[in-house]
């Protein structure tokens, strides 16, 4: 089981987006038969089948074990990662371009940038794991409190001016056997205990 799996396949994203289906990959965390997963939703076995072979045809669950139970033969399935987040590559004609967007200022660049990071970064974990190589990957994270406005503006100026700085100290465009990498640094307000965003999944 991976940690996270991009799904970039529009029919794989709306598999995983129908309720039931979310459920059954949260459960799914461990391995569980229909049988055992019927019990847990509240439907017949049947139903959650049904489920399971959509899920499994679109690579979200994977077959763990059979195991005999009676004079039937039980089929064991796990979920094929953790956690999942879907690609705006799954909606590649609406897709949000950084490119026409661009303006530093601007909250829809800002997800612009965060959209195009999902598609490339999954991308990269694909190709990584498929060849079963490490992705060299780095990020920060953390948070800062502006006394004002004012000095809100002036961390953003000095910021940009240092990576401005860094950038020309260190990129070396016709260096032999030199890569190229992609670095974004996003800045926003935290979001409130009372609005963080919370997922509820109807059976």
């Amino acid at each position: 089981m991976q940690d996270v799996i991009v799904i970039e396949n529009p029919a794989a994203a709306a598999v995983s987006l129908d309720p039931l289906r979310a459920t059954l990959l949260r459960e799914l965390a461990e391995p569980s038969s229909a049988a055992g997963l019927a019990a847990k939703v509240g439907l017949p076995r049947q139903k959650v089948n049904y489920h399971l072979r959509a899920l499994e045809e679109h690579g979200l669950v994977q077959l763990v074990e059979e195991r005999r139970k009676g004079n039937v033969m039980e089929r064991v399935l796990q979920a094929t990662a953790a956690a999942y987040v879907i690609s705006p590559a799954a909606l590649a004609a609406v897709e949000p371009d950084p490119v026409r967007l661009r303006d530093r200022f601007s909250a829809y660049w800002m997800l612009a940038l965060a959209a195009r990071m999902v598609h490339e970064v999954g991308r990269l974990i694909s190709g990584a794991t498929a060849a079963k190589q490490q992705l060299a990957t780095f990020a920060v994270d953390g948070e800062i409190v502006f006394a004002s406005a004012s000095s809100r503006a002036a961390f953003v100026e000095e910021l940009g001016r240092e990576m401005a700085r860094l950038a020309a100290k260190y990129h070396e465009p016709n260096a032999p056997g030199g890569r190229r990498h992609r670095i974004v640094v996003a800045l926003h307000p935290s979001l409130k205990s009372d609005q963080e965003p919370r997922e509820e999944i109807q059976p």
